[in-house]
């Protein structure tokens, strides 16, 4: 699973911080990770001057096999507690997503198609 993390010109993205970033998001995912090709992570600081609570947002945008992309945002007054909260809303969104799927194909009712070497030619 590949991570990108993408920061606002208000935050100042540090190597430390980054890979403390990428594992808190590594971490969260690991139980659909096998379903996931790539993340984006999407930091920013909505009022950097202005000291209001819940002003850093992290939006993560998860690629799965075959499906089309999932994306969550979460804000808190920590970057750290809205990654936190951004990578546990995407972990229920996608098991959800993924126990729907599967629901889905065993309610099928549908009959299975013939296999080629089952057919009858002429």
């Amino acid at each position: 699973m590949q991570i990108q993390i993408n920061t606002d010109h208000n935050i100042e993205a540090h190597q430390v911080e980054l890979a403390r970033i990428s594992d808190a998001v590594e971490k969260a995912l690991s139980r659909v990770s096998h379903h996931i090709t790539r993340i984006e992570v999407h930091l920013s600081d909505e009022s950097r001057h202005k000291s209001s609570q819940d002003d850093k947002r992290c939006m993560i945008e998860a690629r799965l096999e075959g499906h089309a992309p999932v994306a969550v945002t979460h804000e808190a007054e920590t970057l750290d507690n809205a990654v936190d909260g951004a990578a546990e809303k995407l972990c229920r969104v996608i098991e959800s997503d993924l126990g729907r799927l599967h629901d889905q194909k065993s309610r099928r009712t549908d009959p299975p198609v013939p296999s080629p070497e089952l057919t009858e030619r002429p």
